[in-house]
């Protein structure tokens, strides 16, 4: 059986090695492959606002994803919830926003939830998300965000040490709640020391966002038969402890 032809539609290169990390960790057997517009994300922070250009062309990427075979797509920048949500109804195959599965995941783990981003835009996107899904599944929340500042200019200057530990320092300042999400694939490196720090559980997007595209697929034929758990159970396993 053919192996699925996934693409990665990314707005800044930060997050095509955590993703590809946990392709290769989860589903090595998929085509991935990375399409790359990072003039979204310096257009996102110039116009301070998700304008309606910026959301057509998330649906240009999306149908050229499509003509290119693709049999399905994995949004990687949390910034543009809204500019994916008018692209699912135009596409017909899966299209998976980044927090989705996360989120959801969250959502059966706690109810008071701690949200760390390194790209500011992102909090007012992800925090709609939640919000929506904790509304749909009738589940009681509280969110709190933490804005990580210098933490994304350090990783984009190759410094991977310092944009850990900002996260880090951020992590352990999280006060009265029982769960840290990262909002951004890009974080993923800062997961363990963020969780030994803190004290507290930390979910990760790029690990259940693979785990929950390989389940939409219904793509068991093409999980090893050495693999382990069934996929529900990886979600909960690996998104708390992401792999390094």
């Amino acid at each position: 059986m053919k192996a699925p032809r996934i693409f990665l539609i990314h707005a800044t290169a930060l997050a095509i090695d955590p993703i590809a990390t946990a392709f290769a960790r989860h589903w090595p057997q998929a085509q991935v492959i990375n399409l790359l517009e990072d003039s979204l994300s310096r257009d996102r922070v110039e116009e301070g606002e998700l304008t309606a250009s910026m959301k057509a062309r998330f649906l240009t990427l999306s149908h050229y994803a499509v003509q290119s075979a693709a049999d399905a797509i994995l949004f990687t920048c949390s910034a543009f919830g809204d500019a994916i949500d008018l692209c699912k109804p135009e596409i017909a195959i899966p299209l998976l926003k980044p927090n989705e599965a996360m989120i959801n995941l969250a959502l059966t783990q706690a109810s008071r939830i701690a949200v760390l981003a390194t790209f500011e835009p992102t909090i007012v996107s992800i925090m709609a998300e939640f919000r929506q899904a904790a509304e749909r599944s009738g589940r009681a929340l509280e969110l709190v965000p933490y804005f990580v500042p210098g933490a994304m200019q350090a990783l984009s200057e190759g410094d991977k040490e310092g944009h850990d530990r900002a996260i880090v320092q951020m992590a352990t300042q999280v006060d009265a709640c029982d769960l840290i999400c990262f909002a951004q694939f890009s974080m993923t490196s800062a997961a363990g020391q963020a969780q030994a720090r803190s004290g507290l559980p930390v979910l990760t997007t790029p690990d259940s966002a693979v785990l929950e595209m390989r389940r939409m697929l219904q793509a068991d034929d093409f999980i090893s038969s050495q693999d382990g758990c069934l996929p529900h159970a990886q979600v909960q396993c690996s998104s708390r402890f992401p792999v390094q």
